[in-house]
């Protein structure tokens, strides 16, 4: 929690505020014709080749089109609160593809490390991916739980959100692995750490609940 208070916090509110002007300016330029829905499934698509290029081994491409693709993912927000288009299907919408998209770049990772000296790791992306989306599997059924109970739902929303490894994390972590070609080992980190943070959300919700 040190390190989420200290480094990731403040990272993440600088990036939103920025996201927050670009957001005010793309409405601007586009007279309100680029939607949320729009950012959304173009971040999803441009995962697709960004997950070829990992398969392929251009590590350092992947890393570049990652970070400038990964800040989609609080533009689209961003630009919902703009025009005031913020919706329960559009939040399903964002939520869904950055599965789709961990699922890719995972993949991606998996096959890349075939037919090397890593190749074993590929059992690690498969453990990666699948712990990753049990850290918002808990988060989405926590959520259900939480309608039939009397707990607050905005006290229980920010134990959903916390854990060590969320997503925005787990991302920067994979754009590290690219950039210091030591990805076998980071996505290692990320599967074991990610069951960590699943494990510790169920904890933490069922006391609650």
């Amino acid at each position: 929690m040190i390190l989420m208070d200290f480094v990731i916090e403040p990272v993440r509110k600088t990036v939103k505020s920025f996201m927050n002007r670009v957001a005010k300016d793309l409405d601007k330029l586009s007279g309100g014709k680029i939607t949320p829905n729009f950012v959304t499934i173009t971040g999803l698509l441009a995962h697709i080749p960004i997950a070829w290029l990992v398969a392929t081994q251009e590590y350092m491409l992947a890393a570049v089109l990652l970070i400038i693709f990964g800040l989609f993912d609080t533009l689209d927000g961003a630009l919902a609160r703009q025009q005031k288009r913020e919706s329960n299907a559009g939040m399903l919408l964002d939520a869904s593809t950055d599965r789709f998209k961990e699922v890719l770049l995972y993949t991606g990772a998996a096959y890349s490390f075939i037919g090397t000296e890593f190749q074993y790791f590929a059992v690690w992306a498969v453990a990666a991916c699948g712990a990753s989306l049990s850290v918002s599997y808990v988060k989405a059924k926590g959520e259900t739980a939480i309608a039939k109970s009397k707990l607050k739902t905005t006290e229980v929303n920010r134990k959903f959100q916390d854990g060590f490894l969320r997503f925005e994390v787990r991302m920067s972590l994979f754009v590290i692995g690219l950039i210091f070609n030591i990805l076998p080992f980071i996505i290692l980190v990320i599967a074991i750490l990610s069951a960590y943070t699943a494990i510790d959300r169920l904890i933490k919700i069922s006391k609650k609940i």
